[in-house]
């Protein structure tokens, strides 16, 4: 297990224990973390899964692909170094304490 924080807009955390092989998105819905919605359920075919990666944890994650790329010309103010799709993130013992924000909404 890895242990994800979720952090809202507002400020309120939540930790949970992820599944390695499971996705930092699955982990939020799985979880009933509010700021994620995940319409399209994983396929990365929306920016609904938008968060702000923590700045420690921006060079620990695998690069982002062309198609993530692309979803987040969607996302909310999305940030060019920190924003990533939690759909494409795959998690794995070394990602034990990632922190992300969500955005202020999701578009």
């Amino acid at each position: 297990m890895a242990k994800i924080t979720y952090i809202e807009w507002d400020g309120a955390r939540h930790e949970v224990d992820v599944k390695p092989g499971m996705t930092v998105m699955e982990g939020a819905r799985d979880n009933g973390i509010p700021g994620i919605d995940a319409d399209c359920g994983g396929a990365c075919a929306c920016s609904t899964c938008h968060v702000y990666v923590d700045p420690a944890w921006v060079d620990k994650l695998p690069p982002r692909d062309p198609m993530e790329e692309d979803m987040l010309d969607f996302a909310y103010q999305p940030d060019p170094v920190r924003s990533r799709l939690t759909c494409q993130i795959k998690v794995k013992p070394e990602l034990d304490g990632l922190v992300v924000q969500m955005p202020e909404k999701q578009i």
